[in-house]
């Protein structure tokens, strides 16, 4: 007997639910006021431990490796070892990361502590997804991503600024300083208030075969695109081989896991899902918008209008608030009526949103930029949030992790992939400006950002393919 929406929109999620997920979600602080405050400060690391622009770049590149060694493993330590267990041991990895990190005395020390905190930050975005979907049984699943959502959206928000702060005020150790009390707290909350659950498949082997060709493919593609912006294209020996290789790898792990019949180390049979199937797309394609406006918005407020990391970061809070302000109603609409219509709203918002700096000039009100940047925001918070909940409709138990382990690869290679196109983008409209003015550079950066708006449009095709109602549950 189907529900009414009313009352299905109005039931509540069970407490014990409630307080797991704002467990987990104080732990994943750490790990995303690292990335954010890591890209707004890192070439102030690079002064400090007096390095060369290409050599302080491993900072990052190590934990995006780090994070693509360990990502396909996380379902089947969770299964082996349990969800309580497995989240214990990846904050205490990204502690250990991060102490180690501000006690080091140059580049190459950094870089190798830099992969302990990229193998436990790794860890821990999959591993909550998939305790937290597993634990409301696959209802409710908008309202509960708009709450462990909370820290996707603090970060860009708090991020740059805490970066801004440490640039102007403290040294560099504290980009690392920062992370120790968050993680202490995590610890002793998923210690105490953590429910013991048993793990589901204790003499479940790891998939090695699987394994040796997932991660590679992951690593060689990601490195692949952060050469991008360095070498200011893709049609760079240094870009392509990494990027080829990886897709080969890639190709054949998905040819092996079709000729395995039991426990591969990500199934992606569950890409016969036509849901999971185009939030899949949809979260690779928000690379684009998301994380390439990451990229952009700084360097616009930076180079165009003249202002700190500081500033910029203080200006760019907007944005952070219209995320806030749609998270809730986007979460509980997706339970009501699916996440078709709600994506479709939240993509045409951060299209209206992104459009005003396309066409700004180097004097256009603060004010009036501030506005789009809240609408730009409400629209971004309307498109992740219902997108990660429906990547879960109608997978079994036994496929929530390799969901939620697939869903975190995508988002980075398409987090890699965006930043990298905008990035080359930009470089290219610099060169032919001859950005050595304000007014050029200005020119320079309405043209990337119209590009923005043409990449989140491509969405649309994809939106089509989202459920329009919630599917019904036994």
């Amino acid at each position: 007997m189907d529900k009414p929406i009313e009352q299905t929109a109005n039931k509540k999620i069970d407490p014990a639910v409630m307080k797991m997920a704002w467990i987990l979600l104080i732990g994943l602080l750490a790990p995303l006021f690292d990335t954010t405050i890591m890209n707004v400060a890192i070439d102030t690391l690079g002064n400090a431990l007096h390095t060369s622009v290409s050599t302080i770049q491993w900072v990052m590149t190590s934990y995006l490796i780090a994070l693509g060694i360990v990502i396909p493993i996380s379902g089947w330590a969770l299964n082996r070892f349990g969800g309580k267990n497995i989240w214990i041991f990846a904050l205490s990895l990204f502690l250990i990361g991060s102490v180690l990190s501000s006690l080091s005395w140059n580049v190459g020390s950094l870089i190798a502590f830099r992969v302990i905190q990229g193998m436990g930050g790794g860890l821990m975005m999959p591993i909550m997804q998939t305790m937290v979907v597993r634990a409301t049984g696959g209802e409710k699943l908008g309202k509960l991503m708009a709450i462990v959502g909370l820290p996707v959206l603090i970060g860009p928000i708090l991020g740059p600024v805490l970066g801004g702060v440490i640039i102007h005020y403290l040294n560099w150790h504290w980009i690392f300083y920062v992370n120790i009390p968050i993680c202490l707290i995590a610890l002793i909350l998923a210690v105490w208030g953590l429910p013991k659950d048993e793990a589901t498949n204790q003499s479940q082997k790891l998939d090695f075969i699987g394994l040796s060709l997932l991660s590679p493919s992951i690593v060689l593609m990601i490195y692949g695109l952060t050469k991008v912006s360095a070498r200011l294209g893709f049609f760079h020996s240094s870009v392509i081989i990494p990027i080829v290789i990886g897709l080969i790898f890639m190709m054949v792990f998905c040819l092996y896991v079709l000729r395995k019949s039991h426990n591969p180390v990500i199934d992606i049979r569950i890409f016969k899902s036509m849901p999971f199937t185009a939030s899949s797309c949809l979260l690779f394609l928000s690379g684009l918008s998301s994380y390439g406006g990451m990229l952009l918005l700084p360097l616009y407020y930076q180079q165009v209008r003249g202002e700190s990391v500081l500033v910029s970061g203080i200006l760019l809070i907007p944005q952070g608030v219209g995320m806030l302000l749609t998270r809730s109603l986007a979460g509980k609409l997706t339970d009501a009526i699916g996440s078709r219509w709600v994506v479709l709203c939240g993509t045409l918002l951060t299209l209206i949103g992104t459009i005003p700096f396309a066409f700004c000039g180097a004097h256009t009100s603060e004010f009036l930029l501030a506005i789009a940047l809240v609408v730009r925001g409400g629209g971004l918070g309307g498109v992740m949030l219902p997108i990660m909940a429906t990547a879960y409709d109608g997978l079994s138990k036994e496929q929530i992790p390799h969901a939620s382990s697939a869903t975190r690869i995508l988002q980075q290679i398409g987090g890699a992939f965006g930043a990298s196109v905008l990035a080359v983008i930009l470089q290219n409209q610099m060169t032919s400006q001859s950005a050595l003015t304000i007014a050029a550079r200005n020119t320079a950066f309405n043209h990337t950002f119209m590009w923005t708006v043409g990449f989140t449009l491509m969405s649309l095709i994809f939106i089509v393919f989202l459920p329009h109602k919630k599917a019904n549950r036994t």
